[in-house]
């Protein structure tokens, strides 16, 4: 008798025990790694919180040069964002060891990106990390500048790399509503490859958008009197232009003192080639080029560029499952 009460106590326990399926592990830059319970928190609802934003093109962790060397210049260049504390961080140039270092040392950020040879793990990446506690993902992808854009590792108009686009659509669990943000690095050698990548990008992102707000992030290795710079922002077009520059929009007088690559030496003498764009969904709040640095030591070899956005027109959107 004694032992059949056993046994009907271990079955009603284990019945009333919640079963719970093991998760597979995330795939690069493809899903969002982060608990169950994050992943599907209600939207919070509330006032319309600002977005802070940072671009920075942290340099391949190949470079042998000395100020270059990815070992000596690792933790400033952390402790940089870091500073910042961005919600929204966009890369170029980061190679996988240098994503694994980010990934690993930026708490509470998701990481999303490709390597530009061949969509997965090979080649410099245009990444974007997130605040998980801030966004959900529901949307997002990749791009080539080419003929062929949905080809991986693509090329045209006499590129020196395949050069390529990463985006994502958020929604801001703040608020509910939902943002298009794209991260890029135009060709550093081929005149007609940024044109035609200007022209390609804004093409891509009206269609991804869906006349919804954008954020455009990146390294474009030209300025704003270029025709690449003209073609994205629409003013190739002799009409109004589509996107907002945030940088001009807070400083609109031009200086001579807005270089944005010093190339290690720490000058500023010149002008940005590292911007960040948005609709007029956003309004710029603040806009700035960090010249972070120790004396002669600077975590990379570009400033990187800030902007803490506030929306101004977002309709609700469903999140895409």
């Amino acid at each position: 008798m004694k032992n059949l009460l056993t046994f009907t106590l271990l079955v009603c326990m284990l019945m009333s025990t919640p079963h719970t399926n093991a998760q597979p592990a995330a795939a690069q830059g493809d899903a969002e790694n982060q608990p169950a319970l994050a992943a599907t928190q209600e939207d919070t609802g509330g006032a319309v919180v600002p977005i802070k934003v940072m671009s920075f093109n942290i340099l391949w962790s190949g470079s042998a040069i000395p100020p270059g060397i990815w070992s000596k210049r690792k933790d400033r260049l952390l402790e940089t964002i870091k500073a910042y504390d961005p919600d929204i961080l966009g890369v170029q140039e980061s190679l996988l060891k240098q994503s694994k270092f980010l990934r690993n040392n930026m708490e509470g950020f998701i990481f999303f990106g490709a390597g530009r040879d061949n969509g997965g793990l090979g080649g410099e990446m245009c990444a974007i990390y997130y605040r998980g506690s801030r966004f959900r993902r529901v949307g997002g992808g990749h791009f080539w500048f080419s003929e062929q854009p949905d080809v991986p590792g693509s090329t045209a108009w006499n590129t020196a790399f395949p050069r390529m686009v990463t985006w994502l659509r958020l929604r801001d669990k703040t608020d509910g509503k939902t943002f298009v943000i794209a991260n890029t690095h135009f060709d550093h050698r081929s005149k007609m490859a940024r044109l035609n990548s200007g022209k390609l990008l804004r093409e891509k992102l009206a269609e991804l958008a869906e006349d919804g707000p954008v954020v455009v992030i990146g390294d474009f290795n030209c300025d704003e009197d270029s025709k690449p710079y003209a073609a994205l922002m629409g003013l190739d077009e002799g009409g109004t232009p589509w996107l907002i520059d945030a940088y001009r929009a807070v400083h609109p007088e031009r200086s001579d003192q807005e270089a944005t690559y010093h190339g290690f030496r720490g000058g500023t003498e010149g002008s940005r080639i590292d911007w960040v764009l948005h609709s007029p969904g956003f309004q710029t709040l603040t806009a700035g080029i960090d010249t972070t640095h120790e004396g002669l030591k600077y975590p990379s070899d570009h400033f990187p560029v800030t902007a803490t956005l506030l929306r101004v027109d977002a309709p609700a959107v469903e999140a895409e499952e």
